[in-house]
């Protein structure tokens, strides 16, 4: 594993905006950087990477089966309201597919890959990791500045594609898209999932979380009241569960992606109940709760609230002593987890983010940031494999 400096595409923002990527340069700072790119050995990403990420979701998904079938107090731990047990149970009952996820792992080459966190409801930086990133390995290729047998780890968009049709057996459907309206990101998201599943032979339509309405007797509609039958939501179940419209959700006819079961999946409260299922399993970092009295004992450790993105509301601590934090709105730290080392280079930190599609590892997208903390202004860089 290794950083490599690979001189950008002169017309890289133009294809970028072909390709409906408008937040390639958030802000005026830019996003997607392929200055430079990290590149990988074949075993690497078979062994360190991929193995470990499919590794890390069946022990997700046997999690899940636990604490939906056996235990109340711990969903209650995991944020789910007691009223809205029995709508998660049955949803894992029941099998409701789910469609993608994204584990972040700390990874320098050296040692197995560490969990960090899963992002199992609504991850970001789906399109970047899947097109924008195999555009730029064909033109470099093209253009000679890598060989010509470069690959990457990347079979997201097939694997999309493909995910979307079996999602409901193989009839044509409705699939309504919603985000919010104002997150220039996650319509983008959004919109490349669309696309996905136009591909795989159904109908969609686009509408802001704002514009789903409900009926007297339960049903979520959409815009002119039509009935949603199949919904994706770029919108986190821990929101949905505090909306008015939560009181609705254990007789809906609407089909979720993701899946509610996802809601056990998709909190740092899972990083300590997991390292509780399988201690020292060495794709995961120790953790606790923040109230147990095993977490004092870590004295390089970071703090996390049990919901946050973008690094917010991040503490890192060495030897003790604060390095690094972030502020934000997602309150206090309510987890303890093990600091890991991850790929550094000069003034900065990468994590790798390892998707899953349909619990399948399908391929990396990789964040670098100055400190440790990977934050909203983290920019995107590309991969290759090379031997």
């Amino acid at each position: 594993m290794r950083r490599i400096t690979v001189p950008e595409r002169p017309d890289w923002r133009q294809k970028a905006e072909a390709y409906g990527f408008p937040f390639h340069s958030a802000g005026g700072n830019v996003y997607w950087d392929e200055t430079v790119a990290w590149s990988f050995t074949l075993r690497e990403i078979e062994e360190a990477i991929e193995a470990p990420t499919g590794e890390l979701e069946q022990l997700c998904l046997a999690f899940v089966e636990d604490v939906a079938l056996k235990s109340g107090p711990a969903m209650t731990k995991l944020g789910v309201p007691e009223a809205l047990h029995d709508f998660v149970r049955a949803s894992w009952s029941r099998g409701d597919r789910n469609l993608y996820g994204r584990l972040d792992l700390a990874y320098d080459g050296s040692g197995p890959a560490k969990l960090l966190e899963y992002n199992a409801d609504t991850p970001t930086s789906l399109f970047e990791a899947s097109v924008f990133q195999w555009s730029w390995l064909e033109d470099q290729i093209a253009a000679g500045l890598l060989p010509k047998d470069a690959d990457q780890f990347n079979s997201l968009h097939e694997r999309l594609v493909q995910a979307l049709e079996d999602i409901r057996g193989a009839e044509p459907f409705m699939l309504h898209c919603a985000s919010v309206a104002d997150s220039v990101e996650d319509r983008a998201t959004v919109s490349y999932l669309a696309d996905c599943a136009r591909q795989a032979g159904h109908r969609t339509r686009e509408l802001a979380i704002s514009q789903i309405g409900v009926t007297a007797d339960g049903q979520f509609t959409g815009v002119d009241d039509e009935p949603i039958d199949v919904l994706f939501k770029l919108y986190p179940w821990e929101w949905l569960f505090l909306e008015q419209f939560a009181v609705h959700l254990p007789k809906a006819r609407t089909q979720f992606i993701e899946p509610p079961w996802k809601a056990l999946l998709s909190t740092k409260a899972l990083l300590p109940m997991l390292w509780e299922m399988a201690p020292n399993h060495p794709n995961l970092l120790e953790s606790y709760f923040a109230d147990d009295p095993r977490a004092s004992r870590l004295a390089d450790r970071v703090e996390k609230p049990v919901h946050s993105r973008e690094g917010a509301n991040i503490r890192i601590v060495r030897g003790g002593a604060e390095v690094q934090a972030t502020t934000g709105d997602y309150g206090a730290a309510a987890i303890v987890q093990a600091l890991a080392p991850t790929a550094s280079f000069a003034g900065g930190h990468a994590v790798i983010g390892s998707w899953l599609v349909a619990s399948q590892p399908a391929g990396i997208g990789i964040r670098e940031d100055e400190g440790l903390i990977t934050r909203d202004t983290a920019r995107f860089v590309p991969h290759v494999i090379e031997g």
